[in-house]
């Protein structure tokens, strides 16, 4: 059997590329256990595997066995409201894509994307694309939230694909590191990759005039190697997130200046900053110390959260 790394996934195929750079086609070649979770796929782009090649007289592989992750990101299936999505493993760093303008900026999206990688300490960046495009109120919202998330220590990056603007910055954040970049549709995710690697040739779409959103250009997570070093974890645009998989004390753990706060809280690390009295969550935001805006995102969360686990947490 040969060492390999899987490159892309598209539900019953694998392409795994090997030690020596060859890239093969493979199927799963036996069951793997799920490590106890709702997962609807077993295998993720990313992964470490071990394969039988050569299998079929086309040249197909079997993937015969999963090495330890360092790390994973899981997401809430889109089609399976109770199972979970395997996104990527094995990752050093995560960016999500978003801009201000075109489409219009939905805030909230990135404590989403923050909330899907926090739980497994994988180090986010933010990156603000289409800067070219933004009008003089839009600019104003751009430093507004650059202050917010590089005050809890988010690093955040100005962007703009079509102009050039911030690409070596980006290039020397990815440089020889394990990437999973991910955003909305439309925020101009492929173009910005074709910026930095024109050899891609990743295709690209265009924001739907009726709509004002963009439209699905990745169909499947793809990992692509850089050419000036590095690997980068395409993922699906994303329309929106969900977390069947936490419970109301993780996201008030994962929203970290919350978290910093709440030792100084009346009932500690269990308090969820809701109506609590001595909550010194509340008392920071009163005092300016804490975003409004961040706390406004969390109690969504913390509602929604509550909502979509009520009756499970209640029939274990």
């Amino acid at each position: 059997m040969q060492d390999g790394i899987i490159t892309k996934s598209t539900g019953s195929w694998y392409n795994v590329r090997l030690e020596d750079g060859q890239i093969i086609p493979c199927r799963i070649g036996g069951k793997f256990r799920k490590d106890d979770k709702r997962l609807t796929n077993p295998i993720a782009v990313g992964d470490k595997v071990k394969v039988e090649t050569d299998v079929d007289e086309e040249g197909a592989g079997a993937i015969r066995k999963i090495m330890p992750r360092d790390n994973y990101v899981v997401r809430q299936s889109p089609r399976k409201k109770h199972s979970l999505h395997l996104i990527a493993s094995n990752i050093d760093q995560a960016i999500i894509v978003t801009t201000i303008a075109q489409p219009k900026l939905k805030q909230g999206f990135i404590d989403r994307f923050l909330l899907m990688t926090e739980p497994f300490n994988i180090d986010t960046v933010i990156a603000f694309n289409k800067v070219d495009v933004y009008k003089e109120e839009d600019i104003d919202t751009l430093a507004y939230l650059q202050g917010v998330y590089e005050d809890i220590g988010y690093k955040t990056l100005i962007l703009s694909a079509t102009k050039g603007h911030g690409l070596d910055d980006l290039k020397v954040l990815l440089k020889d590191k394990t990437t999973l970049i991910g955003g909305q549709s439309g925020v101009g995710k492929s173009t910005l990759i074709n910026a930095i690697a024109a050899d891609l040739d990743l295709r690209t779409g265009d924001i739907s005039d009726y709509s004002g959103k963009g439209q699905h250009t990745t169909t499947f997570a793809e990992m692509f190697e850089l050419p000036f070093g590095g690997l980068l974890i395409d993922t699906p645009g994303i329309k929106n997130l969900s977390f069947n998989y936490l419970e109301l004390a993780d996201v008030a753990h994962n929203f970290r200046e919350f978290f910093a706060a709440s030792s100084d809280c009346r009932f500690g690390g269990s308090c969820l900053h809701r109506n609590e009295p001595g909550c010194a969550v509340k008392a920071a935001i009163e005092e300016g110390e804490i975003s409004e805006l961040r706390y406004f995102n969390y109690l969504a969360l913390l509602d929604e959260v509550d909502e979509q686990n009520y009756w499970e947490r209640r029939n274990v």
